[in-house]
Order: C-alpha cells, then structure tokens, then sequence
C-alpha cells in the first residue's frame, strides 16, 4: 500500500513538474509580445483583497532563475528552483514553528508591558537588526544576470581549458557595476563599470574580473587604496557620491600621472554607458594560456556586444541621476524579461609568449597600457548570451564573490603587479563582507565541479564531511584525496621563465611613458567624441575648488594634446600652459576605440511611441506591432496608465506623461499632439540628445511646438504607419544622429 502511495505522488510531482513548464513557456511566448510591457513584480496579478487561503508560496517569475542546485562539494542535486525558497504555505518560525500572529508582540495585558519570553519578537527582530552586511569597498552598485556562453572552438589551440572547446555550453553569471558609489548611488554617473563573469565550468569555476575600459589608473596593486581613497567621497563631508569631480581625485591624478590613460577613458563617452546591454568589457590584464602542445601564448581578453558601444550624453545621465537612478538595472532586467537577450562575442588579442613580454614597444605587463586592435585583431573565441534575472537580489547578485584567482586549467596568471595584488585582495576581501572563509559555499558561489579541498570549519560551513583525515598524506581515509595529474585535468601553472634579479621597489623603465597612450587614444576619437572629452573636463575640473590643482591637470594635459589643453583651459577661464613634453603624433591610430561611424543591430532597443487624444489607435497598433517584429521594445506613452482601446483591438500603456521621461528611450515615434508640458520637453529632450523622430500626421502640431522641423536630421514623417517605422528602424543602425546641429 505505502509503495502504491508513494507511485501516485511520484507520478503526481511529475505531472506537476509538466504542467509548470508548460506554463512557463506559455508566459515566455506572452512576454515576447510586443505588447507586453514588463517590469511585473509578481509571477501573477495582485488581487485586490488580501488573500486568505492557504497557498504555497508563489513560484518564480518565468524571466527569472537561481543558482544551480548543488550541494556545498559542487554535486548536482534535484529539486527545483523553489527548493531553496521558503516552504509550506503557513508562517513559521526560523525554526518551523507555525505562528497564529505577527502584528502584535506578547504582553502582559493589551496595554501592558512586552514579555522577555516573547521568543517569536526576539528572533525577528534579532534577525532584522543583522540583515544587512558590509557592502563592497569599490563596486557596490551593481546588476546581474544568468546566462551562458558557448565557446566556438577557436581557442582550442592556445588553451586546454575545457569550456573553450568546441561546442562546449557553460553557465555564467555576470554582474555589470559602477566603482566609486555606494550602493544606493545612480547607475548613471560618470564612472569605470565593473564587468565580472563567473564561468561554471566542469574543471572548476573561472572568474574574469575586468572593467568596460581597458586601461586602468595604477600600474602597482601597492597604489589601490590610494586612488580609492582619492576618488571616493571627501572625508569629512562625505560629498561628492559616486563622482570623480572634486579636489581630492584629480589632486591624485595630476601628480600621479601614470593615471592620465583611464582618466582619459573615464571622460570619453565610456565613462557613461547607455546600457550594461551596450558595452564592452576587458579583462584588462595580460593572462598567459597554454596550449595542447604545451605552447604558451600571451592574450588580452575582450567582450564584444552585439548591439554595438553606445553612450548617454552628458545631459541624459545628469536627468537619469535624478528621474531614474536605476536606469541601468531597470533596462537589463526589463530586456531579459521582455525576451530581447543581451549577447557579446568573447575574443582574444593573441600575442607571443616572448621573454620579455613586451610587443611593438608596447609592456605587456602595464595596466596603464592597451594593445590597438589595429596591430592584434581580436579573434572571436565565443558568445555569451544572458537570458534569466536574478530570483533574489541579495542571494545573487550582492553574496556573489569574484577573484581573479579563480582560475582554470589552460588560464594562468602574469606578472602584472597590479594582478598580483588583486590575487590577494579580493580573497581577503570576502572574509569580512561574507563573513568567513566559506563563502564559496554560498549558493551563487557553488562550483559546478567536484570539491575536495581538504579545508574545514569556519563561520557558516555548509559542508558534512566526513572521514578523519582532512590532511596529505594519510591512510586513515583511503589516502583520498589524491593528487591529479595533467591527464587527470590538474592546473598546472606555466613554467614562466624569472629573470636573474634583486628585490627592489621600482618599476621597469617602459612604465614611465605615461602619455602616448593617451593621446593615441584621445587621437583616435571622432569629432563629436573628442568635444564630449573637453567637455567633461570642463566640467570636473570646474568643480574643483583649489585653482592649483585645476592649473596642474592642464599642465598634464598640454603634454597629451595642445588643442584639448587650450579648449579645457578656456573652459576654465584660465591660460593654457606650454608643453614640458610636447605631445608625440600616434604611430597607430586606433578606430576600434571610438563609438562613432559605424552601424550596430538594432534589436533591443527601447523606441517611444508618444500619443495624444487625436493620435490614430489603429496606427498606434501597427507601429508597436512593427517595431516588435523587428524586435525592438516598443513603450507607449499616453495620458493616463491602463489600456487604449479601439475598434481593432487594444495598446497597453507602458508609460504616463507624468512617468516618463526621453533617456529611457533610444528613439521616439510621435502619434499625436497632447497640449501638455511633459510631451513637448519629452520631444525637445529626444532631439537635443540626437536620438531619431519618427512623426504621423497627428503628431506634426506638437513637433512644431517643440521647435523642430521636419526637416532636420533624422526626423522622419510620413502618413502610412508601416513605412514610417522601417524607415526610423534603418536609421537606428547609427545609434544617434550625430549630424544635428543642436547645442547640447
């Protein structure tokens, strides 16, 4: 009888699994409508009494997904993505203990005194007073998702790492960051962006730690605390959050000039992304590989994102800041669950593994320093796909713990000194932030590989090992575990070569040259690019109090370039200085680092349809439909929230007059001519920010009243809907129209 019962349920749970991913399906098809809006912040409708019945808890929403579901030694286990979750549909205690109350504390009387006894206050309130936990250093703000990168075989040659070869499939996990703000700060300051990825792979987990630039400010990991403590908020009034523009930063910078090259990069229009979905990463060390044959090779690894590099302008990110801080998470999360999957290729720059470690004059080992893709193209080795939101912010994204110490076989390590500190630093970071050395137990931080690493205890160890021999070598435990070898997959460091030296502190002689580079770089820009540069110093330098360090900065940039000292200094009111060291004319000009005059995809992007009380509904439909097919998110902007009804069917309403506001928006689609304020700032934002203008009949009145003519660049009219939206949906591959003459 017990076994025929036990059948029943198994085939129950099965029935049950089924029909769950059914379901799930079904809502992925749904959010892939283009009129789906997204942003829901339950897996179904909240009624608008509180429920009574009891239910379990509800799943999670179908975009979103955790770690995998493994024990603390990496075995795969079953259970689903609710395992984790809390259970049962009653409330309980830490301890399972159901509760028939929670809104009142045990007293002596209604009106009496709270009771010590009262176990059920002392444990939730004892639990809310220790919830939170350190929040990092650097990078605090950040956003992640799921996904995985399929490896294409390229690599196959240079490095035996197992999620290189062909056809390989891993889980990643990636979490995109700003550096200098707290976590409460906005997505949208101008700043460096984390770009963290942690591959899953059967050999191990693999952890590459880099940033959307690939340069950093410091050649020596012995500087770090120092360019933090410069760039981070002034001590005493702990202002400014999250910005470079104040005294203390570029006091540092201006005398510290091995700086100057990511200084440069954080004023260009990388130092403010459009979205995580449209920027690159570097790995921004030098990492050596080894290959089958047991060749080393030297490689700079790069993310590539399909949807191209684009930028804010500076206005934008100043509104975001202000109307939207969360702008950058906002538009990952809404991407993934709206089905419009944020890609990058994985490539490498492949450099000889000589004994020197320099090529073209060029120090492999200075993180100040860039290799041009024009001298060493980057070879595309893979594609990372992110496709499932975190199901718990905390969970995921703020327990996840990076090291670029985690390595795997066929990936090592250089002598970069800045990598070497960070060998250090982000393990010994951990121990206070996650609360000991077992933070790699943590869900999110599980490998997906076998662990037997012999360590044990410790705060919060999740493991229950047993045996009694947690030590090498030993009989009492079968002599497990045992050494592997390499044919039993073992990381093996390379067998670099150390030159005959003495210990000293100093750097090499080809550290010194801390300019070049950055006019190179600087050199290599556009136009438009270039004016966003002078513009930005400008505007950080002029926020500096002390004249001194204003006059040191242009003194360090007259040695980069004598037009851009002369254009900051007049910025600043102040004369520009000569040269000490005229700035060299670039042997390599680099087009590979500018943003500007190429044509990107453009699935993904967020187009705005703006309409009124005269806009056509039918219309309206046909460009949302439009623009969904061709896979961009349309957002519909209206008076009022719900839904616009017509004769041929219904538009959801993504967005309010009082709601919205341009830097969501790549491009706008104008529908009609509301008489209000919000609309026609919304219009003049769109086109001071270069962004396209599609305009239907009904929206011509509220383009005049916003100043701008239909035929300025990149304004499209026309009266046939379809049509229309193909010709702004060509016109999206620039990203911007850089040709409008409009001061910004």
């Amino acid at each position: 009888m017990a076994t025929d019962r036990g059948a029943k349920e198994t085939i129950k749970s099965v029935v049950k699994d089924a029909k769950d991913k059914v379901m799930e399906a079904a809502e992925r098809l749904q959010q892939h409508s283009p009129k789906y809006i997204p942003g829901a912040p339950a897996p179904e409708p909240a009624p608008f009494d509180e429920p009574t019945s009891a239910r379990v808890p509800l799943p999670p929403k179908p975009d979103q997904g955790g770690p995998d579901l493994r024990t603390a030694t990496g075995l795969s286990v079953g259970g689903g993505q609710t395992a984790r979750g809390q259970q049962g549909e009653y409330l309980t205690t830490a301890q399972g203990a159901r509760l028939y109350d929670t809104d009142h504390s045990l007293k002596a009387g209604r009106r009496g005194p709270t009771l010590l006894q009262d176990h059920h206050l002392r444990e939730k309130i004892t639990h809310f007073d220790h919830e939170r936990i350190p929040e990092r250093v650097v990078h605090a703000r950040g956003a992640a998702a799921h996904g995985a990168f399929h490896a294409n075989g390229a690599a196959e040659k240079i490095s035996t790492a197992g999620f290189l070869k062909s056809g390989a499939e891993t889980d990643v996990f990636v979490r995109f960051s700003t550096v200098l703000g707290s976590r409460g700060s906005a997505d949208t300051v101008r700043d460096t962006r984390g770009f963290a990825t942690k591959f899953y792979t059967d050999e191990g987990t693999f952890d590459l730690v880099g940033n959307n630039i690939p340069v950093f400010f410091i050649q020596d990991g012995i500087k770090f605390p120092d360019v933090v403590h410069a760039a981070k908020p002034h001590p005493d009034r702990e202002i400014p959050q999250a910005q470079s523009a104040h005294d203390t930063f570029w006091d540092f910078v201006s005398l510290h000039t091995e700086a100057q090259a990511h200084t440069m990069w954080n004023m260009s229009d990388r130092g403010i992304p459009r979205s995580y979905r449209m920027m690159e990463g570097f790995g921004v060390h030098t990492f050596r590989l080894t290959g089958p044959d047991g060749s080393t090779s030297l490689v700079k690894f790069h993310w590539k994102p399909r949807l191209g590099v684009h930028s804010l302008v500076w206005e934008e990110a100043q509104i975001a800041a202000g109307m939207d801080p969360d702008l950058h998470r906002r538009d990952l999360a809404d991407a993934i669950e709206k089905g419009a999957y944020p890609e990058w290729d994985l490539g490498v720059q492949v450099m000889p593994d000589s004994p020197d470690q320099m090529f073209e004059g060029i120090d492999l080992l200075d993180p100040t320093k860039l290799v041009p893709e024009e001298l060493v193209p980057v070879q595309v080795i893979g594609t990372m796909q992110l496709n499932r939101n975190p199901t718990n912010f905390f969970a995921e994204t703020e327990q996840v713990a990076f090291h670029p110490g985690h390595l795997v076989p066929g990936i090592d390590v250089t002598d970069d000194p800045l990598l070497q500190a960070r060998l250090f630093s982000y393990l010994d970071t951990q121990l206070t932030r996650l609360g000991g050395p077992n933070f790699g137990q943590i869900p999110i931080n599980r490998p997906h590989a076998p662990v037997n690493d012999m360590l044990r205890d410790g705060f919060h160890q999740h493991g229950v090992h047993p045996g009694v021999a947690p030590y090498k070598p030993n009989s009492l435990d079968g002599g497990c575990p045992f050494f592997a070898g390499a044919d039993a997959g073992a990381f093996i460091e390379a067998p670099a070569a150390v030159a005959e030296s003495t210990k000293v502190r100093a750097a090499p002689a080809s550290y010194d040259d801390h300019f070049s580079q950055v006019t190179m770089f600087y050199r290599s820009l556009s136009a438009v690019e270039q004016a966003h540069v002078a513009d930005a110093y400008t505007f950080e330098l002029g926020k500096c109090y002390e004249r001194a360090i204003q006059e040191r900065q242009l003194a360090v940039l007259a040695n980069i370039d004598v037009e851009l000292c002369a254009t900051v200094a007049a910025g600043l009111g102040l004369e520009p200085p000569a040269p000490t060291t005229p700035p060299e004319e670039p042997t390599v000009i680099s087009p590979a680092v500018s943003q500007v005059g190429r044509r990107w995809p453009v699935e993904g992007r967020n187009i705005g349809v703006l309409v009124g009380p005269d806009s056509d509904l039918a219309d309206v439909s046909t460009v949302v439909d439009a623009l969904g097919a061709a896979k961009l998110v349309p957002l519909v902007i209206a008076p009022h929230g719900g839904v616009l009804t017509h004769d041929g069917g219904s538009v959801p309403v993504s967005r309010t007059y009082a709601t919205a506001r341009s830097i969501e928006f790549d491009a706008l689609v104008i529908a009609g001519s509301p008489g209000t304020v919000q609309a026609k700032i919304l219009v003049d934002e769109v086109f001071r920010h270069f962004k396209g203008i599609a305009v239907l009949q009904q929206g011509a009145e509220l383009l005049t009243r916003a100043g701008v003519s239909e035929s300025a660049a990149g304004v499209l009219s026309g009266s046939e809907a379809s049509a229309l939206c193909a010709s702004l949906i060509e016109s999206l591959g620039e990203h911007r129209v850089w040709s409008r003459d409009v001061a910004v």
